[in-house]
């Protein structure tokens, strides 16, 4: 007898409750194993020093050897990588970023051996996948819903922008670890009532971590001002509802706005400055790093340092000069792409490229090209196109909701967006890449979990509703398996990786 199409609907219902019962119990952890196998297996591959881990990696191991970051020989990538690691000298090197990120790649490098590929990217690895648990957390705080923090949970684990970043030896996928855990410290301190200034533990958990964001990249320092503004205005929102409460009188938003924000400065600045600071230890606790024996009486520092110490005025001389880099760094690369072009991945950024002629030997597998196409092994940190397209979409329509509605959850998210994204508005003549855009990447799949939960609260057939979520699960799953070869590097044929170029500027 035929099917009919009530039959099909029931069946249809009783596997997705089949399915919410398996998430339930068990759906994180398989998540959480999905994840881990994208983020480690062949881990090592290529066994080359990949865009900027040839700064990186390299940085990392002379700081833990030297406490700061030494210099190498002219063209030392091809020793290095041939395990010929020890052939870096005293001098100290100029880098522009603080070092914490460099000893975080250094704690792989100690575990496993320089002259090991996958020691290079191990720690980033480890908190790329506990990004993955991060975002299960907050979501789950976020939605009330543990089935919502998975949905979370598993776009960020199948995200190909996260996945290249996280088995990279580069500092963004650190930077991400760090934002998407102050945000959750962020969320716990709003749960709790804030009038009383100085008993904000997680406030103070949010500051350490914001400080050791900063600590891997000075872009950390935007998520401290955007989110110690929105504590501010929050806290005082609070006080004016509980003000008017019990009082008839205006309520003063000058001076609450003065003594919240000289209040809420005086717990989260001082303690993300230290915590930055204590970065700096390695550098000035020895005397060959760059700038570290800095004269300043040959440049004149500004009266106001005259006061601190020898080495601190070095340090302080060391920012200028990084600070001057970055804000002049316009250098044309052939993978620069405007900000404005991030969201839509207009221009990501190939890490890897190597291409093999038919019937001749991959010099880093020692595979022979088969193919008349010829061979490619590819990593190119492109996002899957089912969450960074709809990603937009999700984004623009919480923006919407956020100014009809001022939501908190979807304030809090556009709050992260927010933070690290505008700014880099303001820097169109600066060189960036897009897989900068690794660390929002979490504020925008939560807002995709936020669309995707009103799409279900909100229609009248909700059974439709979850059928078209899970064919959106679906899909983004089918174009996470189609895109795996040019996430992880597999070789195949090259017809096969110029299918994967659906735009010019991809190439």
């Amino acid at each position: 007898m035929p099917v009919t199409s009530k039959a099909k609907a029931g069946a249809l219902t009783k596997l997705i409750a089949s399915l919410s019962r398996i998430a339930e119990g068990y759906g994180i952890w398989l998540i959480m194993l999905l994840a881990a196998a994208l983020r480690f297996i062949n881990l090592g591959y290529p066994r080359k020093l990949v865009f900027d881990e040839t700064y990186y990696v390299k940085d990392a191991l002379t700081l833990g050897s030297l406490g700061y970051e030494g210099s190498w020989p002219a063209d030392p990538n091809g020793q290095f990588e041939a395990g010929n690691t020890n052939i870096f000298s005293t001098d100290p090197a100029y880098v522009v970023h603080p070092p914490l990120g460099k000893w975080i790649i250094w704690l792989g490098i100690k575990a496993l051996g320089a002259d090991n590929s996958v020691g290079w990217r191990y720690s980033v690895a480890i908190l790329g996948l506990a990004s993955v648990w991060l975002i299960y957390l907050v979501a789950k705080r976020l939605f009330e819903s543990k089935l919502w923090g998975q949905v979370a949970a598993l776009l960020l684990a199948v995200d190909g922008h996260a996945i290249v970043l996280s088995r990279t030896g580069l500092l963004d996928g650190i930077l991400a670890f760090f934002v998407i855990l102050a945000f959750y410290f962020l969320l716990r301190d709003r749960e709790q009532l804030r009038l009383r200034l100085f008993a904000r533990p997680w406030l103070i958990a949010a500051a350490v971590t914001l400080g050791l964001a900063s600590a891997v990249k000075w872009s950390g320092l935007y998520y401290l001002a955007f989110f110690c503004v929105y504590v501010v205005l929050s806290d005082i929102l609070i006080e004016r509802r509980t003000y008017y409460a019990a009082n008839s009188e205006p309520f003063n938003w000058v001076s609450r706005l003065f003594v919240r924000g000289g209040a809420t400065a005086l717990i989260t600045l001082p303690v993300a400055f230290v915590t930055y600071l204590s970065s700096w230890t390695g550098w000035l606790v020895t005397s060959g790093g760059y700038y570290r024996n800095f004269d300043a009486a040959e440049v004149k520092l500004p009266a106001a340092f005259e006061w601190l110490p020898a080495p601190l005025q070095a340090l302080w001389h060391y920012h200028l000069q990084a600070y001057g880099f970055h804000v002049n760094l316009a250098t044309p690369h052939n993978y620069q792409a405007n900000p404005f072009g991030w969201l839509l991945m207009l221009r990501p950024t190939s890490f890897f490229y190597e291409g093999t002629a038919f019937g001749a030997t991959n010099p880093t597998t020692g595979a022979l090209c088969q193919d008349p196409s010829g061979c490619s092994s590819a990593v190119t940190a492109l996002g899957n196109p089912a969450i960074w397209w709809f990603g937009v979409f999700a984004l623009v329509a919480l923006a919407v909701y956020w100014v009809r509605t001022r939501n908190r959850t979807s304030g809090l998210i556009l709050l992260g967006l927010g933070a690290g994204y505008l700014p880099w508005l303001t820097l169109l003549n600066r060189t960036t890449f897009q897989f900068y855009s690794v660390v929002f990447l979490p504020f925008t799949i939560l807002a995709i979990v936020f669309v995707l939960r009103r799409y279900v609260h909100e229609t009248e057939n909700r059974e439709r509703a979850q059928k078209a979520i899970l064919a959106y699960l679906g899909l983004v799953l089918v174009f996470s398996a189609f895109f795996l070869t040019i996430w992880l590097g597999i070789e195949t044929p090259y017809w096969w990786w110029r299918l994967h170029m659906w735009i010019p500027s991809w190439i």
